[in-house]
């Protein structure tokens, strides 16, 4: 019998895992197509003189996800990259000579926490207890169900268990079931910024990631994120998968209510099955439109995780008083989520987060040189202009200078912004977001947009805006 030929549209992590799987099944030929010049959507890469900049994710975290995936396919990341555990795992900075630098080990860490507040300890000891349930079952149960009808969540114990995984809890009422002090309540709602709602408005499930924050710990592979973008990429390629880049998707072809290919750079390329892991909003509105899955007024009442303000800026300076990661918290978390969330606007005291990849890894910034990410979570659509970025990238290169010592003014090498108009060139990202849907209860898993299309049986969606 002969292979059925599947089209994969994007390179982000799940075109790049779609192709890859199905490839390793050995019934399908696949071809997977990458608008840009280098997979790995979000998760690219560039240079310049000798820096070396990863454009989106800059946190590993999850370690036992990365092994579960390489394992599929007989592997392992030490295979294809050199991955260590950050210690500290970055530091928060509270204001002017008032810092945390969070350890990697669970009894400093306990120890810091008592140190600010009495009973911080053992309360910890109950809070991660919780956190590592609803990791265990959260990531290793309910994220692999492909929720595609509510019968897959229909039995008592996973009632009980979704009950006890605080569904209907908020966030911000759960971390202060346990803590009072300000520094610490901060630091345990921290990690659910970007999942598209104020800690007030999103579940307690997601205390999972406190446990993948505090337990699990923050990493990073040698030589940069990219580095298992060009893991997953060479395992898609040794399953037999053919990546084509600069290879635009102008529209998917139907036929006789069927996918028959995709139109890219003026060319068909035909296929049995078509699945796009390209922006779903996209892909409806722009692919697809009178055959789009779902309308725009759909789309239009999503809602949105944040879109973000990025700086990549190259130094000819070492710098001090940093971490790898470092989160800016000397103002108000609650204000500036009102921004992104209730008020969609631009904030007018921003926190931020900045990265320094370079003191933990040399090969990504010259001898005697840092290389700086900075990132500012935004609402998304936000109107983008290049009198804006420069506004706020005075702002935190002056909080820089006063909270840390660090003047980098007279010593900025090479910068690069991107925002929200950039997201929407060069992803098709709806709205211009950074995260995709948010992650509120009305949004998680059969409530999110279908995997596969109503009527087209033969094509179907991946990534960030889907189950």
């Amino acid at each position: 019998m002969s292979k059925k030929h599947v089209v994969v549209i994007g390179s982000g992590f799940a075109g790049l895992s779609a192709a890859t799987h199905l490839a390793d099944k050995g019934n399908c030929t696949v071809t997977l197509v990458e608008k840009n010049d280098s997979p790995g959507g979000r998760a690219r890469q560039f240079e310049h003189q000798g820096f070396v900049f990863d454009m989106g994710p800059s946190w590993y975290w999850m370690p036992d996800v990365f092994e579960s995936y390489f394992a599929n396919f007989g592997k392992k990341p030490s295979d294809y990259y050199d991955l260590i555990r950050l210690d500290p795992s970055y530091a928060v900075i509270y204001g002017e000579q008032d810092t945390l630098d969070i350890p990697a080990d669970l009894n400093e860490f306990r120890a810091m926490l008592e140190g600010i507040e009495p009973g911080a300890a053992a309360n910890l000891d109950k809070f991660l207890a919780q956190a590592k349930y609803k990791y265990e079952v959260g990531i290793h149960d309910l994220v692999h169900r492909p929720s595609r009808s509510l019968f897959e969540f229909a039995s008592p114990r996973l009632l009980l268990d979704m009950i006890r995984m605080d569904i209907f809890q908020s966030m911000s009422k759960h971390v202060r079931s346990y803590f009072s002090h300000d520094k610490i309540v901060r630091l345990m709602e921290f990690p659910v910024l970007f999942l598209g709602e104020t800690a007030n408005n999103i579940p307690a499930l997601y205390s999972l990631m406190n446990y993948a924050d505090i337990q699990l710990g923050t990493w990073y592979p040698m030589k940069g994120m990219h580095e298992f973008i060009k893991a997953f990429a060479r395992i898609a390629q040794e399953q037999g998968v053919q990546i084509e880049t600069s290879a635009n998707v102008e529209r998917i072809v139907i036929e006789n209510g069927k996918a028959i290919g995709t139109m890219v750079n003026g060319q068909l390329h035909k296929a049995d099955i078509v699945i796009s892991g390209a922006d779903y909003a996209h892909t409806d509105q722009k692919l697809l439109k009178e055959n789009a899955n779902y309308s725009d007024a759909y789309w239009d009442k999503r809602t949105m995780a944040p879109s973000s303000l990025l700086f990549y800026v190259g130094v000819n300076k070492k710098l001090s008083n940093l971490e790898h990661h470092n989160l800016f918290f000397d103002e108000s978390l609650e204000e500036h989520g009102k921004t992104i969330y209730k008020d969609p606007s631009w904030p007018a005291k921003p926190l931020f987060y900045m990265s320094v990849p370079s003191l933990t890894d040399p090969s990504v910034a010259p001898e005697g040189s840092e290389n700086l990410f900075f990132l500012i979570p935004l609402a998304p659509d936000l109107k983008d202009d290049e009198a804006t970025r420069e506004h706020y990238f005075s702002i935190l290169i002056e909080r820089l200078k006063i909270l840390t010592g660090n003047d980098i003014k007279d010593h900025i090498v090479y910068k690069r912004s991107f925002c929200v108009a950039d997201f929407k060139s060069d992803y098709n990202a709806f709205k211009g977001n950074a995260y995709g849907l948010a992650n509120t209860l009305l949004q998680t898993a059969i409530l999110k947009p279908r995997m596969q299309h109503k009527k087209i049986k033969n094509l179907f969606y991946t990534g960030q805006l889907t189950v």
